[in-house]
Parts: C-alpha cells; sequence; structure tokens
C-alpha cells in the first residue's frame, strides 16, 4: 500500500512538473512549455520567454480535446471577462473625469483666489492713494484757514496808521465746511482700507 502511495505521488508531481511542446494553428510554437492554468476559453502556459495565453481557437484539435474545450462555455466565459474589463475601464474612465473635475476645480479655485487677492490689492492701492491726496487737501486747508484767521495788519500812512482787513477772512467758512468733508472723507477711506486689509 505504501508503494502505491509513493507510486501515486511520485506519478503525481511528475504531472506537475512535466512541460509539453504546443504549436498554434499559426505555426508560433512554445517549446517546454508548462500549463499553469486551464481557462474555459484556453490555457496559460510558462516557458523561458514568459507567461503566455493560448486560445483554444489558435490550438489545434487534439489540444482541445486534451484540455476537453466546450465553445459554448468559452463564449460565456469570454463574454463575461469582456464585460469585466468593459466595467474595469468605464470605473478607471470615472475615476479619470472625477480626477479631472477636481483638478479643473481646484484649478478654479486657486484662479478666483488669485484673482480675489489680486482685486483686493488693487482695492487697497487705489484707497491708499486716495487717503494721501486727502491727507494733502487736509493739510493744504490747515495752512488755508489759519492764514484766513489771522487778524487785520495795521499799515502806516505818513504820519496815520490804517488797519487793513485780511483779505482771505471771507473764504473762512467755505474752508472749514470743505475741511470737514475732507476729514469725513478720509475718516471713510480709512474704514474701507482697515475692512480690506483684514
Amino acid at each position: 500500500m505504501n508503494a502505491r502511495i509513493l507510486g501515486f505521488l511520485f506519478f503525481g508531481c511528475a504531472s506537475i512538473a512535466w512541460s509539453d511542446d504546443f504549436k498554434t494553428l499559426n505555426g508560433k510554437e512554445y517549446k517546454n512549455a508548462a500549463v499553469t492554468r486551464v481557462e474555459p476559453d484556453g490555457i496559460v502556459v510558462k516557458t523561458k520567454s514568459g507567461i503566455s495565453k493560448l486560445y483554444f481557437t489558435e490550438l489545434p484539435r487534439d489540444v482541445q480535446e486534451r484540455f476537453a474545450y466546450n465553445p459554448q462555455k468559452a463564449a460565456d466565459y469570454s463574454a463575461q471577462q469582456g464585460a469585466a474589463l468593459e466595467q474595469a475601464r468605464k470605473q478607471q474612465d470615472e475615476i479619470l473625469r472625477q480626477e479631472a473635475e477636481g483638478n479643473n476645480k481646484m484649478l478654479a479655485e486657486r484662479r478666483a483666489a488669485v484673482e480675489s487677492a489680486r482685486k483686493q490689492q488693487e482695492t487697497i492701492g487705489a484707497l491708499q492713494i486716495r487717503y494721501q491726496e486727502l491727507q494733502r487737501q487736509e493739510d493744504e486747508l490747515l495752512l488755508r484757514i489759519g492764514e484766513a484767521r489771522r487778524p487785520a495788519s495795521w499799515q502806516a500812512l505818513g504820519r496815520r496808521r490804517q488797519k487793513v482787513p485780511n483779505p482771505m477772512a471771507s473764504q473762512l467758512p467755505y474752508l472749514e465746511s470743505h475741511l470737514k468733508d475732507v476729514r469725513r472723507e478720509k475718516d471713510q477711506i480709512r474704514k474701507q482700507l482697515e475692512k480690506a486689509q483684514q
């Protein structure tokens, strides 16, 4: 009994390690090819040059019979494989599409952020220029108001002295009103600048 078991193991191992030569119908040869897998539509063989799949439709009838080739099962299997490949391709396409959309969305968000920052800088620049202009106007108005507030001067006319009124005194109400407007706008611009720089 032990001899039978040993014989079975020997022949079983020998059949696993056994290699064969295969020749396709178009004449391509696969020497010392070990069959690693049998599928409904063909066999997968390993040779020195690598792993190949030989379809039963490319192999002679005796090889088809040896591996119990069934055309209907092969067609069903091929259809299933094709459907699985098509499904995988669609999934891959969907992943690529989503990645592209994600990238496009990310690029659009980045562009929008850059554009927003650019507009903010332009706004800040314009506000700063206007603030400086208002500061200059305020300084100029303060000088003119100071001149308008000077008291009348006295001039000598021979032996007499005559009081000469300040010619700018009449402009004082206008200058003070204009100064209020400038300061009001300057305050508004300052608030806008603070908000824009946050």
